[in-house]
């Protein structure tokens, strides 16, 4: 019977599971990763409070990115101490007219109507590089001076440099008085705002495009065009 019958195996414990082992190593990486991104945040904002405005050198051109109205009335400034010899306003509103900019700027329109010209294909920055380049090579310039708040020079910075990589650029940083508000309600205001300046400069600067670029649309129209 004894031959017939062999006694049954000792169980053995169950492996242990390669989630768990897995779970504090994930934990670290997602430490290390909150720990790599706050830092970064905070020289990033570090290095938007270091930007003032200084004189600039004279270049071929200047280029405004619309959004804050304080951008357009220096970079029109700049343009009547004659440091460029045209002006490019990107980003403007399909229904905005010189006649209407005028009037927010310190400049008559007659001293616009001939150096100044209005971009309006560009939804976003990388849209306003686009549209950028186009115009400086269009008319042959080798440097530009770059108006736009301090705050979203540096992913300016990125997708100019990216469109026109032969061309210099000299940044002209514009602080908003909103920004240096001792309010809490606007200091709160301006720190998510720059938490997600922040994250759209990484993604910029890793070359992701989660919005519309000016090439998809102007591809857009085409086929709308075509067909």
């Amino acid at each position: 019977m004894s031959a017939l019958f062999s006694p049954e195996p000792a169980s053995t414990p169950p492996p242990a599971r390669p989630r768990r082992r897995l779970l504090p190593w994930a934990a670290g990486v997602a430490v290390l990763a909150l720990a790599l991104f706050l830092a970064g945040f905070c020289l990033f904002v570090a290095a938007v409070d270091r930007q003032s405005i200084q004189a600039v050198e004279p270049a071929d051109g200047i280029v405004v990115l619309t959004g804050a109205p304080e951008r357009i009335a220096d970079a029109t400034d700049l343009l009547i101490a004659q440091r460029g010899k045209r002006l490019l306003i990107t980003g403007v509103h399909p229904d905005t007219t010189l006649s209407e900019i005028s009037r927010t700027v310190p400049a008559t329109r007659e001293a616009l109507e001939c150096c100044v010209e209005l971009g309006r294909s560009a939804l976003n920055t990388r849209g306003n590089a686009i549209e950028t380049a186009a115009w400086a090579h269009a008319l042959g310039f080798r440097s530009l001076i770059v108006v736009t708040s301090a705050w979203h020079m540096p992913r300016a910075l990125v997708e100019l440099r990216r469109a026109m990589p032969d061309i210099v650029l000299v940044p002209y940083p514009v602080v908003a008085k909103s920004v240096r508000d001792p309010n809490w309600r606007a200091r709160l205001a301006s720190a998510r705002l720059l938490l997600g300046e922040y994250v759209k400069f990484l993604a910029a600067y890793v070359g992701v495009r989660p919005w519309p670029s000016l090439t998809s649309q102007t591809e857009g129209t085409r086929k709308a065009g075509a067909s």
